[in-house]
């Protein structure tokens, strides 16, 4: 694909300001070069010449710099292994000056060459300023860097209080515990400080790393690690057993679509029969509240993932109806929360991409029109506890913005890379995937949702 004219016109407005810079940097260091050889005084010849001789002096290293590429690495891309360059570039403009006063020995020619000692002076100075300043700009760049930025929205900050007010003293279950969004949802729950925390997940890796996160973050906290699978309806019964949880946030499910597509019998009984029968021990076992993270694929589904969740959703909806007003036992109630896209999350697009940039491959994008909804994990952790927090047996869906496209997510992270899309790094079209949409649906306006008083929380119509 080629460059655009806004392209361009950043790239060449870029590489004058950066020529500039160096200018400035190679002035400060002759001038002060100049300083610390005559005492901080003038030179004999005097200033005019020193600024005659300078102009010499500054052609020469932005040769050498051009020469050395450092003119094909933008600042914000400069890596401790390119600083030789910078060196080696000082270096030979050391070389060419020193040379000069061999050419021209006669003193009729101090205005366009430097005495040695000058020279070398500027050399040490240069080759700190140009490298100094690069390696700060770089820094600054990658400070500026953030997720904000890629999904062209603000993060939202909620108010915490109903959540821990909620959480607050209860015994937690947090299922498939070891992923992106279980984790989050297990530190800011402990945040909450419950009175116990457990946490269910089969992968041993993941149960290992949260256990050993949240041991050194929440020492004080009642925190256990149940290396059980969700689909073991005897295992998740000895739990309920055991533990009597209060609040169920059931996250265990199976995500990527091309995956589930290809094993739809697997995908239905992890993400939808799991589901039902977890849901049916919360009744049984007087849980007060049963929260299903739900996904926008559930909106309309055209992929088995999507159906799955759906499937999942109307089970879970279905016990809210089949509760029984004549039993003195506490009634679960039950609510699923839709949210599309975590950033970052375990196997995401975003994660994808990071490691082909990092890799220095093509980045793989599936069609140029392709959009889906973006929200950091903390802001949809977040939210799905506020929701969870909420009284309503309903399906919640969060505002997650205006959605954000594929193309120009991979676009932006190559750049926050600090490389050049299309130039550093190639994008490949490689095309829609079995059961992918080119949009999600994931509509808050007032057709499809009822606004709650809680920000960016929508309970959906039926």
């Amino acid at each position: 694909m080629k460059r655009s004219a806004r392209a361009w016109t950043l790239f060449a407005a870029t590489r004058v300001v950066g020529l500039a810079a160096d200018v400035c940097a190679v002035g400060a260091a002759y001038y002060g070069a100049i300083l610390l050889r005559f005492d901080l005084r003038a030179p004999r010849w005097g200033w005019t010449a020193v600024l005659t001789s300078f102009s010499v002096v500054a052609l020469v290293h932005v040769l050498a710099l051009a020469a050395a590429g450092c003119y094909r690495l933008a600042w914000r891309r400069t890596r401790l292994k390119d600083l030789s360059r910078y060196l080696v570039a000082t270096a030979a403009a050391c070389a060419v000056l020193t040379g000069l006063r061999f050419v021209l020995p006669v003193e009729s020619y101090a205005h366009v060459r430097p005495p040695y000692s000058v020279t070398l002076i500027c050399f040490v100075l240069a080759s700190v300023a140009l490298v100094i300043w690069r390696i700060a700009w770089s820094w600054l760049w990658q400070s500026r860097a953030s997720d904000e930025r890629l999904i062209e929205r603000s993060v939202a900050r909620m108010d915490a209080a109903p959540a821990t007010g909620f959480i607050c003293g209860r015994t937690v279950m947090v299922t498939g515990a070891g992923g992106s969004i279980g984790s989050e949802l297990v530190r800011q729950a402990l945040a909450a400080k419950p009175k116990r925390l457990l946490m269910v997940e089969r992968g041993e890796n993941a149960l290992y790393q949260i256990e050993r996160e949240v041991r050194s973050r929440f020492p004080e906290a009642d925190v256990r690690a149940l290396m059980k699978d969700v689909n073991d309806v005897a295992a998740m019964r000895e739990i309920f057993a055991e533990h009597r949880p209060e609040i169920v946030v059931h996250a265990a499910a199976y995500k990527h679509v091309p995956m589930v597509e290809a094993n739809p019998e697997e995908g239905w009984r992890n993400n939808t029969e799991a589901t039902r029968a977890l849901a049916e021990l919360a009744r049984e076992f007087g849980v007060r509240r049963f929260v299903l993270i739900s996904t926008d694929k559930a909106v309309n589904p055209v992929s088995v993932m999507g159906k799955t969740k759906l499937a999942a959703e109307q089970a879970v909806m279905e016990l809210n109806c089949d509760c029984s007003a004549e039993s003195l036992a506490p009634q679960t109630s039950f609510c699923a929360v839709r949210f599309g896209n975590v950033f970052g999350s375990s196997g995401s697009v975003v994660q994808l991409f990071r490691e082909q940039i990092l890799g220095r491959r093509p980045v793989t994008v599936t069609d140029p029109a392709m959009e889906r909804y973006f929200m950091t994990v903390s802001e949809a952790v977040g939210l799905v506890l506020q929701a969870a927090s909420r009284s309503e047996k309903a399906i919640y869906t969060l505002d997650m913005g205006e959605p954000v496209r594929i193309l120009d997510l991979a676009e932006g992270m190559i750049r926050q890379a600090g490389l050049r899309p299309y130039v550093d790094i190639p994008i490949v079209f490689t095309g829609i995937r079995p059961g992918e949409k080119l949009r999600e649906e994931l509509d808050v306006s007032d057709k499809s949702a009822y606004k709650t008083d809680m920000a960016k929380i929508y309970i959906t119509k039926a």
